[in-house]
């Protein structure tokens, strides 16, 4: 039997999926672009092969174990690490049988999509993973893994890889970057530069990070000026080791273009550790502002994640610390908030400005119609719980009347679930051939520029957004 069926996400009416099958065989092959993620590059810099099944696709990726934990199993019992130390499950085999006694749990979601695509194309697997299943599953993928064809840098050749971005904070070494980078291997592996953690008032540590950064370039970054000197001399280091883009994950996406004066004793409550809550976010969205600046000068593109509300569980975030699967849409408002950046330097066309939403309200209503009008705006793919066929069905009727396809990007599997990234690119060539195949069914969509669009959506538009 197979796991995968080889019309999924196509549509059901058959002159439609016929045109659909033959969209998709034109790009199914084509490399993948990467450009946003958050694989570790020390996989690639190391290339030592990855430990076990349950360390490969249940300990790192929270879409497996918030589900596993929506039904009540312990993070405990999934082995997902305490920040204070204490004792979790240690045996691979026991985490991956809890994993296969609860798959069940993911079916109809995007996740069981994504898992039986690399069970069955990675690792060959042809039978349902189940209770009864586990210990023959994990054997196999054990065994497997023991094997050079399926270390790091021999996967990220199979998956057709041409550029994976990973994403590091200001204050990284960038190390393993630079390791991979004198490796006898030709893969691209690039990093981004994210400095949430020296940007955001509210971000645990931030005045220590503060201090931190100045330590590391040199700069006074008690002053305004100094600290923003300093993001400069981190931004030329990062796109001296291969980067192209920052990324921003802001709790809003509100942007601020304040006076100096202002802006100086805003700084200064910042680094006092002194800032309400509305000053914390006043103070993230001037910095969004700087950076939107220093990304014309530096030629970085830039990436905004707004409308998370992160760890949204204080028991767990104080247990098991940040990224543990309670981040959590909110209703984000784009028209108002970005106003002052887009003041600013909106009508740049030599910037581009990447936009995410986890607030699907706001594609139609916000984000299209800006996209569709100002230069130096791109409209991100859908992202995170929006990562799915529905979710890219939804997204494409919605924007596409407004902004085209070519004020998109294309898509970025955004994981850290390094064997599911050919598994998203799947899903999304997928379902962006059946969206066009259904635009070639009703006379909107000529069929030799839906073959176009296509290899556009899959390649190109990420490859040109990203500078890559």
């Amino acid at each position: 039997m197979k796991l995968t069926d080889p019309d999924r996400l196509f549509p059901v009416e058959t002159r439609t999926r016929q045109l659909a099958r033959d969209l998709y065989e034109s790009i199914a092959e084509l490399p993948i672009i990467s450009p946003h993620g958050h694989c570790d590059p020390r996989w690639f810099a190391e290339n030592t092969r990855f430990a076990d099944p349950a360390q490969l696709f249940v300990v790192p990726d929270h879409y497996v174990f918030r589900m596993l934990v929506s039904q009540g199993v312990s993070m405990n019992d999934l082995g997902i690490s305490r920040l204070d130390g204490t004792k979790v499950e240690a045996d691979p085999r026991t985490i991956w049988r809890r994993f296969a006694e609860n798959y069940h749990l993911f079916r109809g979601t995007p996740s069981s999509l994504w898992l039986n695509h690399s069970f069955e194309h990675v690792f060959g697997i042809d039978e349902i993973l189940s209770a009864d299943t586990a210990d023959a599953y994990y054997d196999h993928i054990d065994a497997k893994l023991a094997e050079d064809a399926f270390r790091p840098r021999a996967l990220f050749d199979r998956f057709g890889i041409e550029a994976l971005a990973t994403t590091e904070g200001s204050l990284d070494d960038l190390h393993w970057h630079t390791t991979i980078a004198k490796a006898d291997w030709n893969g691209r592996v690039l990093t981004t530069y994210r400095p949430d953690a020296v940007i955001d008032p509210e971000f645990e540590g931030f005045v220590d990070n503060v201090a931190k950064l100045g330590e590391i370039t040199g700069e006074d970054t008690a002053t305004w000026s100094g600290y923003l000197s300093a993001h400069r001399i981190r931004r030329a280091f990062f796109k001296s080791v291969g980067a192209t883009a920052t990324d921003h994950g802001h709790p809003t996406a509100r942007t601020e273009d304040l006076p100096l004066a202002q802006v100086e004793s805003l700084f200064a409550k910042a680094i006092a550790g002194g800032c309400s809550a509305d000053e914390a976010d006043a103070f993230r969205g001037q910095m969004l502002t700087e950076m939107a600046r220093m990304s014309l000068e530096d030629g970085l593109v830039m990436q905004i994640h707004p409308g998370s509300f992160r760890n949204h569980s204080k028991t767990v975030f104080k247990v098991y610390g940040r990224d543990k699967g309670f981040d959590i849409p909110t209703r984000t408002d784009y028209v108002h908030a970005l106003k002052p950046m887009l003041d600013a330097v909106g009508m740049e066309p030599n910037l581009t400005i990447i936009l995410f939403t986890l607030d699907e309200t706001s594609y139609g209503r916000e984000l299209a119609p800006l996209a569709g009008a100002y230069p130096a705006l791109r409209l991100g793919p859908a992202w995170w719980f929006f990562d799915s066929g529905e979710g890219m069905k939804r997204y494409r009727e919605v924007t596409t009347e407004t902004c085209g396809f070519y004020n998109t990007v294309g898509f970025n599997d955004d994981t850290r679930a390094f064997c599911s990234i050919p598994a998203r690119h799947d899903v999304a060539r997928r379902s962006d051939c059946a969206y066009l195949a259904n635009l070639v069914a009703s006379g909107l969509l000529d069929m030799s520029e839906a073959h176009e669009v296509a290899r556009d959506l899959t390649y190109n538009l990420a490859k040109q957004a990203y500078k890559l």
